[in-house]
Protein backbone atom coordinates (compact mmCIF):
# COMPACT_ATOMS: atom_id res chain seq x y z
CA UNK A 1 0.00 0.00 0.00
CA UNK A 2 1.46 3.45 -1.07
CA UNK A 3 2.52 5.75 2.09
CA UNK A 4 0.16 8.76 2.26
CA UNK A 5 1.01 11.68 4.11
CA UNK A 6 -1.45 13.21 7.06
CA UNK A 7 -2.05 16.60 6.47
CA UNK A 8 -2.75 18.85 9.98
CA UNK A 9 -5.03 21.71 8.98
CA UNK A 10 -5.51 25.26 10.37
CA UNK A 11 -8.67 25.30 12.69
CA UNK A 12 -10.23 28.32 12.39
CA UNK A 13 -12.77 29.17 14.82
CA UNK A 14 -15.30 32.04 15.24
CA UNK A 15 -18.35 30.83 13.73
CA UNK A 16 -20.54 28.81 16.06
CA UNK A 17 -22.94 27.91 13.47
CA UNK A 18 -22.55 25.80 10.20
CA UNK A 19 -20.24 27.62 7.81
CA UNK A 20 -22.54 27.12 4.40
CA UNK A 21 -20.15 29.14 2.01
CA UNK A 22 -16.58 29.99 1.48
CA UNK A 23 -14.74 32.19 -1.20
CA UNK A 24 -11.60 32.66 -2.21
CA UNK A 25 -10.38 36.15 -4.14
CA UNK A 26 -7.91 35.83 -6.77
CA UNK A 27 -4.17 37.04 -5.47
CA UNK A 28 -3.97 40.52 -5.23
CA UNK A 29 -0.84 42.87 -4.27
CA UNK A 30 -1.94 42.39 -0.49
CA UNK A 31 -1.83 38.58 -0.78
CA UNK A 32 -5.40 37.13 -1.02
CA UNK A 33 -8.08 36.44 0.82
CA UNK A 34 -10.83 34.08 2.06
CA UNK A 35 -14.17 35.43 2.72
CA UNK A 36 -17.02 32.60 4.57
CA UNK A 37 -20.58 32.50 5.47
CA UNK A 38 -22.43 31.46 8.42
CA UNK A 39 -26.09 30.43 9.44
CA UNK A 40 -27.09 30.42 13.01
CA UNK A 41 -29.22 31.98 15.48
CA UNK A 42 -30.75 35.45 15.63
CA UNK A 43 -27.50 37.27 17.78
CA UNK A 44 -24.81 35.39 15.71
CA UNK A 45 -25.11 35.49 11.98
CA UNK A 46 -22.00 37.10 10.28
CA UNK A 47 -19.65 36.96 7.17
CA UNK A 48 -16.17 36.53 8.39
CA UNK A 49 -12.94 37.57 6.41
CA UNK A 50 -9.51 35.87 6.74
CA UNK A 51 -6.36 36.94 5.08
CA UNK A 52 -2.58 35.64 4.41
CA UNK A 53 -0.73 37.86 5.85
CA UNK A 54 2.93 37.29 7.89
CA UNK A 55 1.55 39.60 10.55
CA UNK A 56 -0.37 38.72 13.98
CA UNK A 57 -3.33 40.21 15.75
CA UNK A 58 -4.55 40.39 19.04
CA UNK A 59 -7.12 42.11 20.47
CA UNK A 60 -9.39 42.88 23.06
CA UNK A 61 -13.31 44.12 23.36
CA UNK A 62 -15.04 47.20 24.37
CA UNK A 63 -13.17 49.38 22.35
CA UNK A 64 -12.95 50.72 18.56
CA UNK A 65 -9.33 50.41 16.72
CA UNK A 66 -9.44 50.83 12.62
CA UNK A 67 -7.06 47.68 11.61
CA UNK A 68 -6.48 49.59 7.80
CA UNK A 69 -3.18 50.82 9.43
CA UNK A 70 -2.27 47.23 10.18
CA UNK A 71 -2.63 45.50 7.25
CA UNK A 72 -4.25 47.15 4.18
CA UNK A 73 -7.14 45.06 4.33
CA UNK A 74 -9.08 45.57 7.69
CA UNK A 75 -12.24 46.07 9.84
CA UNK A 76 -13.01 47.84 12.70
CA UNK A 77 -13.01 45.54 15.32
CA UNK A 78 -14.16 45.44 19.22
CA UNK A 79 -10.98 45.72 21.73
CA UNK A 80 -10.08 47.29 24.77
CA UNK A 81 -6.14 47.59 24.46
CA UNK A 82 -3.72 46.91 21.64
CA UNK A 83 0.01 46.45 21.96
CA UNK A 84 1.00 47.71 18.74
CA UNK A 85 4.65 46.44 16.79
CA UNK A 86 4.75 46.09 13.13
CA UNK A 87 6.25 42.66 13.86
CA UNK A 88 4.05 41.68 16.44
CA UNK A 89 0.42 43.11 17.55
CA UNK A 90 -0.48 41.08 20.92
CA UNK A 91 -3.62 41.24 23.06
CA UNK A 92 -6.74 39.09 23.87
CA UNK A 93 -9.86 38.79 25.73
CA UNK A 94 -12.86 36.49 25.94
CA UNK A 95 -16.37 37.80 25.64
CA UNK A 96 -19.59 36.45 28.30
CA UNK A 97 -21.25 33.56 26.63
CA UNK A 98 -24.11 35.95 25.94
CA UNK A 99 -22.83 38.38 23.74
CA UNK A 100 -22.16 37.85 20.43
CA UNK A 101 -19.54 35.72 18.80
CA UNK A 102 -18.77 37.77 15.88
CA UNK A 103 -17.48 40.76 18.57
CA UNK A 104 -14.90 38.08 19.85
CA UNK A 105 -11.57 38.74 18.23
CA UNK A 106 -9.20 35.95 16.43
CA UNK A 107 -5.88 34.72 15.87
CA UNK A 108 -4.82 33.40 12.79
CA UNK A 109 -0.87 31.92 11.60
CA UNK A 110 0.38 34.62 9.07
CA UNK A 111 1.07 32.05 6.64
CA UNK A 112 -2.08 30.30 6.56
CA UNK A 113 -5.04 32.17 7.16
CA UNK A 114 -4.71 35.45 9.93
CA UNK A 115 -7.91 36.80 10.67
CA UNK A 116 -9.23 40.43 9.97
CA UNK A 117 -12.46 41.22 10.70
CA UNK A 118 -15.85 40.42 10.77
CA UNK A 119 -18.78 42.29 8.77
CA UNK A 120 -21.94 42.93 11.04
CA UNK A 121 -25.17 43.85 10.06
CA UNK A 122 -27.23 41.22 8.47
CA UNK A 123 -30.72 39.78 10.95
CA UNK A 124 -30.89 36.60 9.45
CA UNK A 125 -28.62 33.36 8.11
CA UNK A 126 -25.79 34.40 5.67
CA UNK A 127 -26.28 32.24 2.78
CA UNK A 128 -23.54 33.29 0.53
CA UNK A 129 -20.58 35.81 0.36
CA UNK A 130 -18.13 36.83 -2.55
CA UNK A 131 -15.11 39.11 -2.89
CA UNK A 132 -14.65 41.29 -5.95
CA UNK A 133 -11.39 40.65 -7.97
CA UNK A 134 -9.53 43.25 -6.43
CA UNK A 135 -10.57 42.14 -2.45
CA UNK A 136 -11.61 45.67 -2.06
CA UNK A 137 -15.52 44.72 -1.77
CA UNK A 138 -17.03 41.97 -0.32
CA UNK A 139 -20.89 41.01 -1.00
CA UNK A 140 -23.31 38.96 1.16
CA UNK A 141 -26.45 37.03 0.58
CA UNK A 142 -28.99 36.79 3.70
CA UNK A 143 -32.36 35.34 5.02
CA UNK A 144 -32.92 38.57 6.05
CA UNK A 145 -34.45 39.31 2.39
CA UNK A 146 -31.30 41.46 1.88
CA UNK A 147 -27.90 41.27 -0.07
CA UNK A 148 -25.19 43.63 1.09
CA UNK A 149 -22.26 45.53 -0.39
CA UNK A 150 -18.90 45.81 2.05
CA UNK A 151 -16.44 47.84 1.85
CA UNK A 152 -13.66 45.24 3.03
CA UNK A 153 -10.90 47.69 4.11
CA UNK A 154 -13.44 49.25 6.77
CA UNK A 155 -15.79 46.53 7.47
CA UNK A 156 -18.84 49.32 7.13
CA UNK A 157 -21.99 48.47 4.56
CA UNK A 158 -22.23 50.36 1.37
CA UNK A 159 -25.24 49.18 0.71
CA UNK A 160 -28.09 47.15 1.38
CA UNK A 161 -30.01 45.85 -1.57
CA UNK A 162 -33.57 44.96 -0.72
CA UNK A 163 -35.14 41.53 -1.58
CA UNK A 164 -38.93 40.34 -1.20
CA UNK A 165 -37.28 36.62 -0.10
CA UNK A 166 -34.69 34.96 1.75
CA UNK A 167 -31.11 35.41 -0.47
CA UNK A 168 -29.25 32.25 -0.93
CA UNK A 169 -26.80 33.49 -3.88
CA UNK A 170 -24.35 36.49 -4.72
CA UNK A 171 -21.69 37.12 -6.86
CA UNK A 172 -19.98 40.25 -8.57
CA UNK A 173 -19.16 40.64 -12.56
CA UNK A 174 -15.60 39.87 -13.43
CA UNK A 175 -15.44 43.79 -14.13
CA UNK A 176 -16.71 44.80 -10.86
CA UNK A 177 -19.10 46.90 -11.48
CA UNK A 178 -22.24 44.62 -11.40
CA UNK A 179 -23.69 42.13 -8.40
CA UNK A 180 -26.00 38.81 -9.50
CA UNK A 181 -28.50 37.80 -6.78
CA UNK A 182 -30.56 34.58 -6.17
CA UNK A 183 -32.85 33.01 -3.90
CA UNK A 184 -36.11 32.11 -3.03
CA UNK A 185 -37.86 35.21 -5.04
CA UNK A 186 -37.24 32.95 -8.49
CA UNK A 187 -35.89 36.23 -10.07
CA UNK A 188 -32.44 36.51 -10.73
CA UNK A 189 -31.40 40.55 -10.11
CA UNK A 190 -28.87 42.38 -11.26
CA UNK A 191 -27.90 45.25 -9.52
CA UNK A 192 -25.63 48.17 -10.90
CA UNK A 193 -22.82 48.94 -8.26
CA UNK A 194 -22.23 52.59 -9.40
CA UNK A 195 -25.73 53.81 -9.20
CA UNK A 196 -27.10 51.23 -6.72
CA UNK A 197 -29.87 50.06 -8.00
CA UNK A 198 -31.05 47.18 -10.18
CA UNK A 199 -30.13 47.30 -13.50
CA UNK A 200 -31.44 43.84 -14.76
CA UNK A 201 -34.02 41.23 -14.05
CA UNK A 202 -33.96 37.92 -15.65
CA UNK A 203 -36.94 35.33 -15.94
CA UNK A 204 -37.98 33.61 -13.15
CA UNK A 205 -36.58 30.35 -12.60
CA UNK A 206 -38.25 27.28 -12.39
CA UNK A 207 -37.35 27.10 -8.28
CA UNK A 208 -35.20 28.94 -5.67
CA UNK A 209 -32.03 29.38 -6.67
CA UNK A 210 -29.11 27.37 -4.71
CA UNK A 211 -25.61 28.47 -6.36
CA UNK A 212 -25.04 31.46 -8.93
CA UNK A 213 -21.64 32.36 -10.70
CA UNK A 214 -20.79 33.95 -13.88
CA UNK A 215 -19.75 32.96 -17.03
CA UNK A 216 -17.94 34.24 -20.12
CA UNK A 217 -16.81 37.41 -19.56
CA UNK A 218 -20.09 38.84 -17.40
CA UNK A 219 -22.38 37.23 -20.87
CA UNK A 220 -23.29 34.37 -19.40
CA UNK A 221 -25.31 33.02 -15.62
CA UNK A 222 -24.87 29.52 -14.33
CA UNK A 223 -27.06 28.61 -11.83
CA UNK A 224 -28.47 25.62 -9.86
CA UNK A 225 -31.97 25.60 -7.82
CA UNK A 226 -32.39 23.94 -4.75
CA UNK A 227 -34.94 21.32 -5.51
CA UNK A 228 -34.37 20.61 -8.97
CA UNK A 229 -31.76 18.76 -10.73
CA UNK A 230 -29.72 20.36 -13.20
CA UNK A 231 -26.97 23.65 -13.95
CA UNK A 232 -29.31 26.00 -16.44
CA UNK A 233 -27.77 28.93 -18.60
CA UNK A 234 -29.10 32.49 -19.08
CA UNK A 235 -27.55 34.69 -21.47
CA UNK A 236 -27.81 38.69 -20.13
CA UNK A 237 -28.85 39.88 -23.11
CA UNK A 238 -31.85 38.12 -24.02
CA UNK A 239 -32.66 36.89 -20.28
CA UNK A 240 -33.75 33.69 -21.30
CA UNK A 241 -32.37 30.08 -20.31
CA UNK A 242 -30.18 29.30 -23.35
CA UNK A 243 -29.63 25.93 -22.26
CA UNK A 244 -29.76 22.98 -19.29
CA UNK A 245 -26.64 20.99 -18.24
CA UNK A 246 -28.94 17.56 -16.62
CA UNK A 247 -28.09 16.71 -13.28
CA UNK A 248 -30.09 13.55 -11.54
CA UNK A 249 -29.91 15.50 -8.50
CA UNK A 250 -29.75 19.09 -7.23
CA UNK A 251 -26.74 21.01 -7.91
CA UNK A 252 -25.51 22.05 -4.24
CA UNK A 253 -21.58 23.59 -5.89
CA UNK A 254 -20.93 24.88 -8.92
CA UNK A 255 -17.80 26.40 -9.19
CA UNK A 256 -15.74 27.75 -13.27
CA UNK A 257 -12.12 26.39 -13.25
CA UNK A 258 -9.56 29.89 -12.90
CA UNK A 259 -8.77 28.78 -16.70
CA UNK A 260 -12.24 29.12 -17.34
CA UNK A 261 -11.97 25.65 -19.03
CA UNK A 262 -14.15 23.60 -16.96
CA UNK A 263 -17.39 23.78 -14.80
CA UNK A 264 -17.43 21.42 -11.50
CA UNK A 265 -20.37 20.78 -10.54
CA UNK A 266 -21.28 18.34 -7.28
CA UNK A 267 -24.73 16.83 -7.39
CA UNK A 268 -25.85 13.80 -4.62
CA UNK A 269 -22.91 11.41 -4.89
CA UNK A 270 -21.59 12.04 -8.21
CA UNK A 271 -18.69 14.94 -9.22
CA UNK A 272 -18.85 16.30 -12.78
CA UNK A 273 -16.94 18.36 -14.82
CA UNK A 274 -18.26 20.11 -18.00
CA UNK A 275 -16.62 21.88 -20.71
CA UNK A 276 -17.40 25.47 -20.12
CA UNK A 277 -17.42 26.50 -23.81
CA UNK A 278 -19.11 23.62 -25.45
CA UNK A 279 -21.23 22.68 -22.46
CA UNK A 280 -20.29 18.83 -22.94
CA UNK A 281 -20.12 16.56 -19.95
CA UNK A 282 -16.14 15.58 -19.57
CA UNK A 283 -16.40 13.56 -17.56
CA UNK A 284 -18.31 12.17 -14.23
CA UNK A 285 -17.21 10.61 -11.19
CA UNK A 286 -19.21 8.76 -8.47
CA UNK A 287 -18.25 9.45 -4.69
CA UNK A 288 -18.34 7.15 -1.73
CA UNK A 289 -20.95 9.49 -0.36
CA UNK A 290 -23.04 12.09 -0.82
CA UNK A 291 -21.12 15.14 -1.49
CA UNK A 292 -21.70 18.62 -1.15
CA UNK A 293 -19.36 20.50 -2.37
CA UNK A 294 -16.16 20.16 -5.07
CA UNK A 295 -13.61 21.93 -6.11
CA UNK A 296 -10.68 21.69 -9.18
CA UNK A 297 -7.46 22.80 -8.32
CA UNK A 298 -6.52 25.85 -10.32
CA UNK A 299 -2.96 25.57 -11.06
CA UNK A 300 -2.10 22.12 -12.95
CA UNK A 301 -5.96 21.06 -12.49
CA UNK A 302 -4.75 17.50 -11.92
CA UNK A 303 -7.07 16.84 -8.56
CA UNK A 304 -10.09 17.90 -6.92
CA UNK A 305 -11.27 17.80 -3.83
CA UNK A 306 -14.95 16.96 -2.49
CA UNK A 307 -16.46 17.06 0.48
CA UNK A 308 -19.85 15.90 2.16
CA UNK A 309 -22.14 14.13 5.00
CA UNK A 310 -19.19 11.56 5.84
CA UNK A 311 -17.49 14.86 7.22
CA UNK A 312 -14.06 14.14 5.68
CA UNK A 313 -12.46 15.68 2.48
CA UNK A 314 -11.02 13.83 -0.23
CA UNK A 315 -8.72 14.15 -3.26
CA UNK A 316 -9.29 12.60 -6.33
CA UNK A 317 -7.41 12.67 -8.98
CA UNK A 318 -8.44 14.80 -12.10
CA UNK A 319 -7.80 11.85 -15.03
CA UNK A 320 -8.33 8.77 -13.55
CA UNK A 321 -11.07 9.78 -10.42
CA UNK A 322 -8.53 7.57 -8.35
CA UNK A 323 -8.73 8.93 -4.70
CA UNK A 324 -5.24 9.47 -3.64
CA UNK A 325 -5.52 11.62 -0.20
CA UNK A 326 -8.59 11.97 2.32
CA UNK A 327 -8.11 14.25 5.14
CA UNK A 328 -10.05 13.81 8.51
CA UNK A 329 -11.02 16.61 11.31
CA UNK A 330 -14.40 18.12 10.82
CA UNK A 331 -16.82 16.60 13.53
CA UNK A 332 -20.20 17.60 11.52
CA UNK A 333 -20.92 17.26 7.57
CA UNK A 334 -18.78 19.30 5.38
CA UNK A 335 -20.70 22.10 3.32
CA UNK A 336 -17.88 23.39 0.87
CA UNK A 337 -14.54 23.36 -0.23
CA UNK A 338 -12.80 25.97 -2.09
CA UNK A 339 -9.36 25.68 -3.06
CA UNK A 340 -6.80 28.64 -2.47
CA UNK A 341 -6.01 31.19 -6.02
CA UNK A 342 -2.46 29.03 -6.30
CA UNK A 343 -3.86 25.97 -5.32
CA UNK A 344 -1.11 25.65 -2.46
CA UNK A 345 -3.90 25.12 0.28
CA UNK A 346 -7.50 24.44 0.52
CA UNK A 347 -10.39 25.25 2.95
CA UNK A 348 -12.73 23.30 4.18
CA UNK A 349 -16.31 24.81 5.84
CA UNK A 350 -18.27 22.46 8.17
CA UNK A 351 -21.44 22.23 10.28
CA UNK A 352 -19.21 21.94 13.31
CA UNK A 353 -18.89 25.85 12.91
CA UNK A 354 -15.01 25.10 11.78
CA UNK A 355 -12.98 26.11 8.73
CA UNK A 356 -10.30 24.15 7.87
CA UNK A 357 -7.12 25.10 6.09
CA UNK A 358 -5.10 22.36 4.43
CA UNK A 359 -1.87 22.44 2.65
CA UNK A 360 -1.91 20.73 -0.70
CA UNK A 361 1.30 18.21 -0.50
CA UNK A 362 2.65 15.64 -2.98
CA UNK A 363 0.62 12.78 -2.18
CA UNK A 364 3.12 10.30 -3.90
CA UNK A 365 6.39 11.00 -2.32
CA UNK A 366 7.65 9.81 1.07
CA UNK A 367 9.34 11.95 3.70
CA UNK A 368 12.65 10.42 2.31
CA UNK A 369 12.16 11.85 -0.61
CA UNK A 370 11.51 14.91 0.90
CA UNK A 371 14.22 14.82 3.18
CA UNK A 372 16.30 14.26 -0.17
CA UNK A 373 15.21 17.23 -2.06
CA UNK A 374 16.16 19.14 1.00
CA UNK A 375 19.68 17.66 0.93
CA UNK A 376 21.24 19.64 -1.99
CA UNK A 377 19.90 22.92 -0.45
CA UNK A 378 21.53 22.69 3.11
CA UNK A 379 24.62 21.08 0.35
CA UNK A 380 24.54 24.60 -1.26
CA UNK A 381 24.50 26.51 1.55
CA UNK A 382 27.59 24.81 2.37
CA UNK A 383 29.32 24.78 -0.48
CA UNK A 384 28.48 28.70 -0.70
CA UNK A 385 30.07 29.59 3.14
CA UNK A 386 33.03 27.48 2.14
CA UNK A 387 33.74 29.46 -1.36
CA UNK A 388 33.48 32.65 1.15
CA UNK A 389 35.27 31.37 3.87
CA UNK A 390 38.04 30.67 0.95
CA UNK A 391 37.78 34.04 -0.29
CA UNK A 392 38.39 35.50 2.44
CA UNK A 393 41.85 33.82 3.29
CA UNK A 394 42.58 34.87 -0.29
CA UNK A 395 41.93 38.21 0.38
CA UNK A 396 44.09 38.44 3.35
CA UNK A 397 46.82 36.93 1.89
CA UNK A 398 47.02 39.04 -1.06
CA UNK A 399 46.76 41.61 1.42
CA UNK A 400 49.88 40.49 3.36
CA UNK A 401 51.38 39.70 -0.05
CA UNK A 402 50.84 43.46 -1.04
CA UNK A 403 52.52 44.92 2.56
CA UNK A 404 55.09 42.49 2.25
CA UNK A 405 56.09 43.45 -1.04
CA UNK A 406 55.99 47.33 -0.21
CA UNK A 407 58.68 46.42 2.63
CA UNK A 408 60.64 44.75 0.55
CA UNK A 409 61.22 47.72 -2.20
CA UNK A 410 61.88 50.08 0.64
CA UNK A 411 64.46 48.11 1.48
CA UNK A 412 65.98 48.13 -1.96
CA UNK A 413 65.56 51.53 -2.56
CA UNK A 414 67.72 52.00 0.89
CA UNK A 415 70.31 49.74 -0.41
CA UNK A 416 70.75 51.65 -3.60
CA UNK A 417 71.23 54.90 -1.91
Amino acid sequence: MDKKKVVAPLVCHGHSRPVVDLFYSPITPDGFFLVSASKGAIDDYDLRIDKITSKYLWLQRDSIIDCAGVASHGAKLSCETVICDWHLIVTVSLTSMCEPLYSTPMLRNGETGDWIGTFQGHKGAVWSCCLDKHALRAASASADFSAKLWDALSGDVLHSFEHKHIVRACAFSEDTHLLLTGGMEKVLRIFDLNRRCTSKEIERTPSSVRTLTWLHSDQTILGSCTDLGGVRLWDVRTGTIVRTLETKSSVTSAEVSQDGRYITTADGSTVKFWDANHFGLVKSYDMPCVVESASLEPKFGNKFIAGGEDMWIRVFDFDTGKEVGCNKGHHGPVHCVRFSPGGESYASGSEDGTIRIWQTVPLDHTDQDNSATNGPSQNVKDIVNEVAHHMENVLIFEEEKIGLGEKLTGVKMKEAN
